[in-house]
């Protein structure tokens, strides 16, 4: 069950992507549920406003005659973020992306991901950086996956993406943030947002992701195959908020030695 009451953000702190506000810093994917159904409730539940879908591998419009998941998943109430999931080479990411751009009447914002190998699903980031160039001088706003590394994410930024998702972990494999330094990194030298993209695997890793600095976290695999997947979205969704806030307030500081809660004046005697 959505829970529209609850505010994503602390006040006026939007994030912002390509020019344009949103109060939700989860990001979610369309893959691996039950059903569209199932689909419908838990982005519903997870508050996002933006989706992103697999344009090979999901059904948008291309064919006429399977579900649509606009049907559950309409344009009007969320901004669609195409991905090229499942490109192996720069040109048929490109291609991928000009897909998108046709189906979705001129769409420009898209997740640029070209990865590297079946296994890892790392992305191979010679092609990233060729694909990423490709598309920004053909006029699209490229939101990129990419390894965790400073630099890389330095120079796509550079090229002009408008957002950089480095990776936590291997898609899909739930193992949390394995590098929290480059991320810390990356974070405090970008000057374009920052996603988490890939390895979440529950609230607590979103919840770090985000005292961490980042400005958002994209994810599908943690809540679609989570036990109840409506549930799970609704804990993302609450995790986010968090650990926004708990960036925000600036948390005490560590101390080897303990420090009473208590005022130790005025004691009485025992």
């Amino acid at each position: 069950m959505s829970e529209p009451a609850l505010q994503h953000n602390i006040g006026d702190d939007p994030l912002m992507i390509a020019g344009r506000a949103y109060q939700s810093r989860l990001l979610v994917g369309t893959g691996k549920y039950r059903d569209l159904a199932q689909t419908g409730e838990a982005i519903a539940a997870s508050g996002a406003e933006i989706v992103t879908v697999a344009i090979r591998r999901t059904n948008i419009g291309q064919n006429p005659d399977e579900p649509n998941l606009l049907d559950v998943i309409s344009p009007d109430r969320y901004t669609l973020l195409p991905n090229t999931a499942g490109c192996f080479t720069a040109e048929d990411a490109v291609r991928t992306c000009r897909l998108a751009r046709e189906l979705l009447d001129g769409h420009k914002l898209v997740k640029l991901e070209v990865l590297g190998d079946p296994t890892t699903l790392y992305p191979d980031m010679a092609a990233t950086f060729d694909a990423a160039e490709t598309l920004i001088a053909d006029g699209f706003d490229v939101m990129v996956y990419c390894i965790d590394d400073p630099i890389a994410c330095r120079r796509l930024e550079e090229m002009g993406c408008v957002a950089v998702m480095p990776l936590a972990a291997p898609i899909g494999s739930g193992l949390g943030i394995q590098n929290r330094y480059n991320i810390l990194t990356i974070v405090e030298n970008a000057n374009v947002p920052i996603l988490v993209d890939a390895g979440v695997g529950t609230a607590s890793d979103a919840a770090i992701a985000m005292e961490l600095g980042c400005d958002g976290v994209l994810m599908n695999t943690a809540i679609a195959e989570a036990r109840d997947p409506v549930l799970m979205a609704s804990a993302m969704r609450h995790a986010i908020i968090g650990g926004r806030q708990a960036l925000k307030a600036g948390r005490m500081p560590r101390r080897r030695n303990a420090s009473a809660s208590s005022p130790s004046d005025g004691l009485l005697d025992a």
